[in-house]
């Protein structure tokens, strides 16, 4: 069964285009939904796997024609290789993205935590 778990974990091979971060731990994934694809080639198979449509909503750090391309182009490269899915949809929010987003982890890849000559993002 596919769940957002598992999306997150494929989208963590996804990076931003200006930060040298993964889009999860930036904070730019906004919202996954999943759905079964009941007409998915071998829907209704016995022994074939069902096949989901998932659809995201993204943030960008830097708003622009070619980041998204770029960061668009990632995503649904990494997600067309999961088996389950047998379509994705991504739409690019317009809200803007602030560092305060940041999960720790990412803080921590970024090297922003634990530094004191670094301006503390909160």
């Amino acid at each position: 069964m596919l769940t957002e778990a598992h999306l997150l974990a494929a989208l963590r091979d996804c990076y931003d285009p200006s930060l040298p971060c993964n889009i999860v731990d930036l904070g730019l994934v906004r919202s996954i939904r999943i759905q079964p694809d009941p007409e998915a080639p071998g829907s209704g198979i016995p022994g074939v796997p069902p096949r989901h449509r998932v659809h995201l909503q993204i943030l960008l750090t830097t708003p622009g024609e070619p980041a998204e391309s770029q960061l668009r182009s990632q995503i649904l490269n990494r997600l067309a290789g999961i088996e389950t899915i047998s379509q994705t949809t991504l739409d690019i929010l317009p809200d803007p993205w602030t560092p305060s987003e940041i999960t720790p982890s990412g803080r921590r890849i970024l090297g922003l935590d634990g530094n004191p000559t670094l301006v503390q993002i909160r």
